[in-house]
C-alpha cells in the first residue's frame, strides 16, 4: 500500500469537493426553500454524493478526481453501498460520540501512519490511492 495518499492531497480533494459540488448545492436549495440555516436538502444531497458517486466512478468525487486521489477497498473488490455507508455514516457517529476528538485523531493518523489510514478507512476496510483503477473491456 505505498501507492496511499496523506493527509494534504485528501485535505484538498475534500476542499474542492466543498467548492464545486456542496457550496451550490447549498446555494441552490437556499434559494429554492428560503431556509439558509437548516437546508436538509442539501445536506441529504451532499451525503448521496459522498456515497454514490465513488460507486460510480471507481472511487473519485470531483475532487479526488482533480487530485488524482481515489477510495479502494483493502481488499481489492468494488466498492459498494455498505463500505462506503460504513465510511461516512457510521464514522461520522464515531466522530459525533467523540464530539470532534475522533476527527482530530483521523487527521493525525492521515498525516503520521506510513498506510496514510483513517478511523473512518478502518472502519469501512478502504484507504485513498493515487493509482488509477483497473477497468476491463
Amino acid at each position: 500500500m505505498s501507492d496511499s495518499v496523506g493527509f494534504w492531497k485528501r485535505l484538498f480533494a475534500g476542499v474542492l469537493d466543498g467548492i464545486i459540488v456542496s457550496a451550490p448545492l447549498a446555494i441552490i436549495f437556499g434559494v429554492i426553500t428560503g431556509d439558509w440555516e437548516n437546508e436538509n436538502f442539501s445536506t441529504l444531497f451532499n451525503f448521496l454524493y459522498m456515497v454514490i458517486v465513488p460507486i460510480l466512478w471507481y472511487g473519485y468525487t470531483v475532487g479526488k478526481r482533480i487530485m488524482g486521489i481515489r477510495i479502494v477497498r483493502m481488499d481489492g473488490k468494488k466498492l459498494g453501498i455498505g463500505t462506503m455507508l460504513l465510511r461516512y455514516l457510521v464514522a461520522a457517529l464515531v466522530y459525533a460520540i467523540t464530539l470532534g476528538i475522533g476527527f482530530i485523531v483521523s487527521a493525525f493518523m492521515v498525516g503520521i501512519r506510513k498506510d496514510h489510514r483513517s478511523i473512518h478507512d478502518f472502519i469501512a476496510g478502504t484507504y485513498v490511492t493515487s493509482n488509477e483503477p483497473l477497468r476491463n473491456g
